[in-house]
């Protein structure tokens, strides 16, 4: 196959799972069309379902009717039915295994899930303006995971067809948008002989043919979930009768923001999305949060964390109400190792397309690939996670987010460079 007629097929494939873009959990049709690529490359096994994950480390699963929806959707857009019957109950997500002879194993970590909001209609939106916007309302890839996926599958083609010697992992990892993945396949048991792992992202405000060779900075994350409870009374007959929980909820949402930075490093609260309440001359019985805490370490992240599980308490009993509190998602910090970076900025200093080469930079923000990283490294392995410059027209997670398509080739040379050198240097 020649190199425009491979880019044109990395481009379909790109173009095809940013139309079907699906958020955690419901990446039917994504994984079932990632497995078609990997049965025709011709891996040496693929764990789907319940075979790629733990199942009971599954965080933020939505309920079986918003399941069902999703997955009858992947049906209908021609998703391949015995995979799907895999996936059944929202198990998504791949591992793909190439084993070439003696040597270590090396994993490559890409997420595919994409994002609950809606994409752009302007026509100068490239994929408005090339017939690739996203088909499903309300949900678009405004993050680049379509461009991730498609990279790991060129990552495996073109180690298959190297002289790699030792045995290759690639995680399709679902569910990172809510941080609500990782966990759940760093757990498995496919992790427990990978000696070395990259994990990958594009954009991230670095330009096409720029490549950071290691990313630091992730900021721990815990997402939670307060559904305040009290008691109704009419607003106007017998306000004194009631116990409110908008009233409740409005303390907690205040007193979060209180919660009182950390001298050991930074640290974060949002309250990102509140409601409750029934009409205007009830008192509300019921309201809810949800909302996140960081923190630069995962110490300073379980600081918050237990600060905000004090106020979220404390609020309610204030108001005489009841909280529940649950965690919808959640990621440690993590860091890459400087064996790792030195091979991936060696390999990209050498690989066309590569214009410029970063070392380190600070991510700023969190990634559940740090669960596989820390679970790497605390078996004794190695990890980093490498930047894929790419120009993007709108911000990360924005209405007119999209990837210039080509720095996905760009992406798939450098890593799957890195994946031989580090396979020969066992650094």
């Amino acid at each position: 196959m020649s190199q425009q007629a491979e880019r044109d097929r990395l481009v379909e494939i790109r173009r095809d799972l940013h139309r079907h873009p699906e958020p955690a959990w419901r990446e039917f049709y994504t994984t079932a069309r990632i497995v078609e690529e990997l049965e025709r490359i011709g891996v040496d096994d693929v764990y789907v379902g319940p075979d790629a994950i733990a199942e009971d480390e599954r965080m933020a699963v939505p309920d079986d009717d918003e399941l069902d929806e999703w997955y009858e959707q992947a049906r209908e857009a021609g998703a391949d039915p015995e995979t799907l019957a895999k996936l059944d109950g929202g198990y998504t997500g791949a591992v793909a295994v190439l084993e070439r002879g003696e040597g270590p194993t090396v994993g490559l970590r890409v997420d595919i899930d994409g994002l609950l909001r809606a994409e752009s209609t302007d026509d100068d939106h490239v994929p408005v303006a090339d017939g690739f916007r996203s088909e499903h309302d309300g949900a678009m890839h405004a993050c680049g995971h379509d461009a991730h996926a498609t990279i790991g599958l060129g990552v495996l083609e073109a180690v298959k067809d190297s002289d790699f010697e030792g045995t290759l992992k690639v995680f399709f990892q679902p569910g990172e948008e809510m941080i609500a993945g990782g966990k759940s396949m760093a757990e498995s048991d496919h992790l427990a002989d990978v000696d070395y792992l990259l994990a990958a992202h594009v954009g991230l405000d670095h330009p096409t043919g720029e490549i950071v060779a290691g990313l630091d900075g992730f900021l721990a994350v815990s997402h939670f979930r307060a559904e305040f409870e009290g008691v109704p009374a009419h607003a106007g007959g017998e306000p004194n009768a009631g116990e409110n929980a908008v009233q409740a909820m409005a303390t907690a949402v205040q007193n979060l923001y209180a919660i009182p930075r950390h001298e050991d490093g930074a640290t974060r609260v949002n309250a990102g999305q509140v409601g409750g309440g029934t009409a205007t001359n009830i008192i509300p019985e019921e309201a809810y949060i949800e909302g996140e805490v960081r923190g630069e370490t995962t110490e300073l992240k379980d600081y918050m964390k237990e600060r905000a599980q004090r106020v979220l308490e404390s609020a309610a009993e204030m108001h005489g109400c009841e909280v529940d509190v649950t965690t919808n998602g959640e990621a440690p910090s993590a860091e890459s190792d400087d064996e790792l970076v030195g091979i991936v900025a060696d390999v990209a200093g050498g690989t066309g397309g590569v214009e410029n080469v970063v070392e380190r930079d600070e991510l700023g923000g969190s990634e559940d690939a740090t669960y596989l990283m820390r679970a790497v490294q605390r078996n004794g392995g190695k990890a980093a996670y490498v930047g894929v410059g790419t120009d993007h027209p709108g911000g990360h997670h924005t209405a007119t987010f999209d990837v210039d398509e080509e720095s996905i080739p760009v992406g798939i040379d450098v890593l799957a460079g890195a994946i031989r050198d580090i396979a020969s240097k066992r650094p």
